[in-house]
């Protein structure tokens, strides 16, 4: 698999030389600048392309285009954002730069309640805690008729934790959700992210669906025109915030997404972290199932707790077999270059690693992209696939 790293640009405290230094080849990054839904211009991209070469390194994936919200909600002014995602597109084919991923989740990305999570290592994790999560949901951010969302047992948990949190722990918690996180679109406050939810008051998972089916149908031809290769990224947690659909989460929604526009075009991002947080999907299954049209993939773990809560565990810990995980990727690798295809390995990144050692109280850390965990996590990743291609593929 090609060895990646997500970096997040000329600001990103995570140099390109400390990339190498971590034993990666490939960049996953994005122009994250732009979040208006507007065209990323040619000369912007051949930019940011030439930095990352100038350090003998490679673009390999793009992370992310963002989606604009009225694709996602279906108002009329989409069909002008799906052109112009469609140009950004093919300028980063004209660029060289062909494997894009992208997501769809509604008014937030991915999510988590506590961004230092005190591990028994004496690290830092990043946690969802769901009462915690219910408990801002419902008595906090008030939203309204929040508490259909959750079970009568639910709610009376969540009102217990509610009493036991601080003033600061409720402003942390609120920071967390809706404050913005690293490559998030948008941030709120309180009014404003009611606002924001309102606007999906009459979008369930059908309409969703539907919407996300439309959005495929106007991109993926162009992907088909210039080859390139888009790979949507799960829901991140699987399931329901905020009452709001999520239609990325199970190996259904992946059947109806690659079944929707049946083209080599139309892929995965397979992020085994996302995934993994549903018990209900068998990761090993949709890798066989879906292989073909993996395009990249998320090597992270984590460890599932009873009450819907989890953690980022070490990369081969956790609720997840990382190493078959990583050997059934690597079978799809082998069956693809058998088949004479050109994008026979699959792009990988470490992602979320643990907050340790000296990256710990620096002023500046992206939470989850922080080196030292990162490079932990590739380190032990390499190790797993260096054995595969050895002892099982040989």
């Amino acid at each position: 698999m090609e060895q990646c790293w997500r970096w997040y640009g000329p600001n990103d405290p995570v140099t390109l030389d400390h990339i190498k230094q971590a034993g990666a080849t490939g960049i996953v990054t994005a122009l994250h600048d732009i979040y208006d839904g507007s065209a990323w211009p040619l000369d912007a991209i051949l930019e940011r392309k030439r930095i990352i070469e100038a350090a003998d390194l490679t673009w390999s994936v793009v992370e992310s285009i963002p989606v604009h919200n009225s694709i996602k909600t279906g108002t009329p002014e989409r069909e002008r954002y799906a052109g112009g995602y469609r140009d950004t597109i093919r300028a980063l084919a004209k660029a060289g730069i062909s494997t894009i991923c992208y997501n769809f989740m509604p008014v937030v990305d991915w999510t988590r309640t506590d961004l230092m999570y005190r591990l028994p290592t004496t690290g830092y994790a990043l946690r969802f805690d769901a009462l915690d999560f219910a408990a801002y949901d419902v008595f906090v951010l008030k939203r309204p008729n929040a508490e259909a969302s959750y079970s009568p047992a639910r709610l009376q948990e969540a009102e217990a934790r509610l009493e036991t949190l601080s003033a600061e722990d409720i402003d942390k918690i609120e920071r967390n959700l809706i404050a913005g996180l690293p490559a998030t679109e948008r941030t709120y406050n309180r009014e404003t992210m009611r606002d924001a939810l309102a606007d999906y008051a009459a979008i369930g998972p059908a309409e969703l669906r539907a919407n996300l089916a439309w959005f495929l149908k106007e991109i993926i031809p162009a992907a088909d025109e210039v080859g390139a290769r888009m790979c949507i990224h799960p829901d991140d947690p699987p399931f329901s915030l905020y009452g709001l659909p999520r239609v990325v989460s199970t190996a259904e929604d992946a059947r109806f997404i690659l079944g929707t526009v049946d083209s080599p075009s139309n892929g995965l991002t397979f992020c085994t972290g996302s995934y993994g947080v549903r018990a209900d999907n068998d990761l090993i299954a949709m890798i066989e199932e879906f292989g073909p049209r993996i395009h990249f993939a998320h090597l992270r773990n984590v460890t599932r707790e009873k009450d819907g809560s989890f953690y980022e565990a070490e990369h081969l810990e956790g609720s997840t077999d990382m190493a078959e995980v990583i050997l059934a990727l690597m079978k799809e690798e082998s069956g693809r270059r058998k088949e004479g295809r050109s994008d026979w390995r699959i792009p990988m990144r470490p992602d979320h690693g643990h907050l340790l050692a000296d990256d710990i109280g620096k002023i500046k850390i992206n939470p989850g992209y922080s080196l030292i965990g990162r490079l932990k996590g590739l380190a032990e990743l390499r190790g797993i696939m260096r054995a595969v291609e050895r002892f099982e593929l040989a």
